[in-house]
């Protein structure tokens, strides 16, 4: 029903002020009905069901005037991998028997010093090596600017950081 009403509010309501329609109906409210919204009062009037005749000249016009209609949002991927950066915070194939922790851990302390990349931690192996990078950064400068707060964060493992060209999670 919501979405139903969505599409109702978005695109038959401002159809119907344009043709004229709802202008009878508000007219003919009365003091009882007034307390309740014109969008509700339609709903229990028509049980959800409701059919607008438009000209089709008007809704031609409706449709396909850039400054009247109403435009799609853009929906995304949630899964999609676009081209951008990330930050290396760890990068190590020395000492096997400790790398994947010790690749976590990094990561782990810099989402709890910075909340804002939780969610944006990624460990993983390539052998021999583990890697540790955070964010999803569009631009290299974005990155840089991230990897500088990092760095004065954490001096101990400063040398260890840089940005890297990666597949990055679309936001």
């Amino acid at each position: 029903m919501t979405q139903r009403l969505s599409i109702f509010s978005r695109l038959l309501i401002p159809a119907a002020l344009l043709s004229g329609w709802m202008l009878p109906c508000l007219a003919q409210s009365n003091a009882a009905t007034e307390k309740e919204s014109i969008v509700e009062r339609i709903e229990a009037e028509s049980n959800g069901n409701v059919i607008i005749e438009i000209d089709p000249e008007l809704l031609e016009r409706i449709l396909t005037d850039p400054e009247v209609s109403v435009r799609k949002k853009e929906t995304r991927d949630p899964n999609a991998k676009l081209n951008g950066y990330r930050i290396q915070v760890f990068s190590d194939g020395r000492n096997q028997s400790s790398l994947e922790a010790r690749a976590k851990a990094r990561g782990n302390a810099i989402a709890a010093r910075f909340p804002k990349y939780r969610g944006q931690v990624y460990t993983y192996s390539s052998a021999p090596n583990w890697y540790t990078r955070i964010g999803n950064f569009r631009t290299e400068e974005e990155a840089q600017k991230a990897l500088d707060e990092l760095k004065r964060s954490f001096p101990a493992f400063s040398s260890e950081m840089r940005v890297v060209k990666s597949k990055i999670n679309a936001r």
